[in-house]
């Protein structure tokens, strides 16, 4: 899972201390030869980064990711959000092709995808929708909601474009969804959720002498968080800066990595600042061969990187498909079809 060509479901956000919420859902389809264990078609939904239900053409079920999800998955309108996951996988494999011929390729493995949701602002009370779709790791089409309309620079998606735009009343219903209950949905799956905001963790690892070191921050919630090194207390600029990624708890992890020899850094102070909204002061922690701790094996689980190299190989583009939430948690209908 929120903004295009980002990697899994997170992107860098610069460090503000106003908090940012959002609720995602992606819908993935893949055609052509596949990764052994990577499925045709995918729904994920998440809130704040953290899945919260998944679908997938393997597995046939909508699935809760969360305990709290559960009381949603009991309800007979669950069976129905299988369904609709059911007939969009259907139309996905389907409309695959046709993009295939605008674009007159024949063979090898392409992605329509689509990500909608929104984002609330705690500190303003401001949000905003977001609906775009992509086709093999570019931008194919957009709704802009001040306008009411889809937007393409693609050639291949002008007839689509103009049929959706042709249909106001869809439009009309979309833009409200956007305004109002997207929103109130993030609300009340944040009341639900209730997870405990954490500061982050920071150690300083290294494989060996001559490896980078790496500042590890891990166990933060929410996810924003700024991590830099500084040099004799100046921002230095030779640093890798990896991508948030999520724990099984709930929480999530960031890197950044210092491209700086040994025998370079030992004749400076050089030290890594982690910054976020749970801590009251800056953690700071100077790199010193005391400080170091051994990182032989990778702290990042082995699925994740799984999930990244498949994503990069694929250059996914995130688009959006939209829910319908009336009293109930369940999936509403949404343009698919080309």
């Amino acid at each position: 899972l929120f903004v295009m060509k980002f990697v899994i479901f997170f992107i860098y956000v610069p460090f503000v201390y106003s908090e940012l919420h959002s609720l995602i859902t992606t819908y993935t389809g893949i055609h052509g030869q596949t990764v052994a264990g990577i499925p045709e078609f995918s729904a994920v939904t998440t809130l704040d980064g953290r899945q919260i239900d998944y679908y997938d053409s393997d597995k046939g079920t909508l699935v809760p990711r969360q305990d709290w999800m559960k009381e949603f998955a009991s309800r007979d309108t669950w069976k129905k959000d299988t369904k609709i996951r059911e007939q969009v996988q259907k139309i996905y494999k389907n409309n695959i092709p046709h993009l295939m011929k605008r674009f007159d390729q024949t063979h090898g493995v392409h992605v329509y995808q689509r990500m909608y949701g929104c984002e609330r602002d705690d500190e303003t009370g401001d949000s905003r929708g977001f609906d775009q779709y992509g086709y093999d790791g570019e931008d194919f089409i957009t709704l802009d909601l001040r306008k009411g309309r889809y937007n393409t620079s693609v050639p291949q998606a002008t007839v689509t474009v103009e049929k959706w735009n042709n249909d106001r009343t869809q439009l009309d219903s979309l833009t409200e969804y956007y305004r109002n209950e997207c929103s109130y949905w993030l609300r009340v799956f944040l009341k639900k959720s209730f997870v405990v905001k954490k500061g982050p963790d920071v150690t300083l690892l290294q494989k060996n002498s001559s490896s980078p070191v790496v500042c590890h921050a891990t166990g933060f919630y929410p996810s924003a968080v700024t991590i830099t090194w500084r040099k004799n207390g100046q921002d230095h600029n030779n640093v890798k800066i990896g991508d948030t990624l999520p724990n099984e708890d709930g929480t999530f992890q960031k890197n950044a990595t210092l491209n700086v020899l040994q025998d370079v850094w030992k004749k400076d102070q050089y030290g890594c600042v982690v910054e976020h909204i749970n801590l009251t002061d800056p953690i700071q922690k100077i790199l010193t061969e005391d400080e170091i701790k051994s990182n032989n094996k990778s702290t990042i689980p082995t699925w994740v990187y799984i999930i990244l190299a498949f994503i990069a190989f694929f250059m996914f583009v995130f688009a959006i498909i939209l829910w319908k939430y009336r009293n109930e948690f369940k999936s509403g209908e949404s343009y698919d079809l080309l």
